[in-house]
C-alpha cells in the first residue's frame, strides 16, 4: 500500500488533526502516524492505548511536504479516513 496515495486520500475526503496537541486531544481518533523523527513518538504509543500508531519511515518535514503542508507534521491524528484506506496500512 502506498503511504503517499492514502495520505492524499485521506487529507481530501476524511478527517485529519496535525500537531502533537491537537492530535493528542482527539478522543474519536481511529489511528496516529507519527514520523520517524517525532521527540514524542513514546508519549503518543502510551497515549494512543489500543488504538493503532503507524510510524512514518520519513522525518517530519517529508511528511508536512507530502501532506502539501509548508511546515513540518510529526504527529497526526485520523478521526474520519474518508475514501482512503489508511486504517488498513502496516497490516
Amino acid at each position: 500500500m502506498d503511504i503517499t496515495k492514502e495520505l492524499g486520500r485521506v487529507l481530501s475526503t476524511g478527517k485529519v488533526y496535525m500537531g502533537f496537541k491537537e492530535a493528542m486531544k482527539r478522543d474519536d481518533a481511529k489511528m496516529f502516524i507519527v514520523s520517524n523523527d517525532c521527540p514524542k513518538k513514546k508519549e503518543v504509543m502510551n497515549l494512543a492505548g489500543d488504538k493503532p500508531v503507524f510510524v512514518y519511515s520519513g522525518g517530519s518535514l517529508e511528511l508536512g511536504s507530502i501532506c502539501k503542508k509548508p511546515f513540518s507534521i510529526s504527529v497526526m491524528a485520523i478521526v474520519d479516513e474518508g475514501t482512503s484506506n489508511i486504517l488498513n496500512i502496516g497490516k
